[in-house]
């Protein structure tokens, strides 16, 4: 007997939020720990974070998110960059990438470091390639079903995508935010001394 598999719940509110306010807590407090001079960046750490800034540029040419006209497989493709920008970053310095969701900051018994502001910001964008999957899947369905339809009612992938995880296009905005614009991570090297 075969069974289908259970849907792809890539999109839970609750994990959304946590990995946002994992990123949102993560980075700020390297931040802090850089001001206030409890994290001194070394040149290697300097010269990888630049890499980083320039190899996730978002090339959103001005614009402020959220980028609604703009094809998902664009806005994705931004999110999920970070994603394999910050392992490459992490393997490049010697830094292990670790779980923040659920974890406080305050709870490092040692110097807040690069490796903590990099697996800050990989806590959201790792849920960047996690939605690519959702899409890929929400298109692969939507294929399949056009099969029986008439041509031209394909549905739209934005209306796919909703319809699957009803609050995708909320944080996909809040992810933007969180990546571009003023006073985001798009401006990150200017927060570094």
């Amino acid at each position: 007997m075969t069974t289908e598999p259970a849907p792809l719940l890539v999109d839970d509110p609750a994990d959304f939020a946590s990995r946002l306010a994992a990123a949102e807590d993560w980075t700020s407090a390297a931040l802090e720990a850089q001001q206030e001079g409890s994290w001194v960046l070394t040149a290697t750490e300097r010269q990888i974070l630049a890499d980083v800034m320039t190899a996730t540029n978002p090339l959103h040419g001005g614009h402020l998110p959220p980028y609604d006209d703009e094809s998902p497989y664009v806005r994705l493709g931004r999110i999920a960059n970070w994603a394999g920008v910050l392992r490459l970053a992490a393997r490049a310095g010697g830094w292990e990438l670790r779980p923040v969701v659920d974890r406080e900051p305050s709870s490092l018994t040692r110097p807040m470091g690069m490796a903590d502001l990099l697996s800050g910001i990989y806590a959201l964008a790792e849920q960047g390639e996690r939605w690519q999957q959702l899409m890929l899947e929400t298109i692969a369905d939507r294929n399949a079903a056009s099969r029986d339809q008439p041509s031209g009612q394909r549905q739209d992938l934005n209306q796919a995508l909703a319809e699957r995880e009803p609050r995708f296009a909320n944080n996909l905005a809040a992810a933007e935010c969180f990546f571009t614009g003023p006073g985001s991570l798009e401006d990150l090297s200017l927060f570094f001394y």
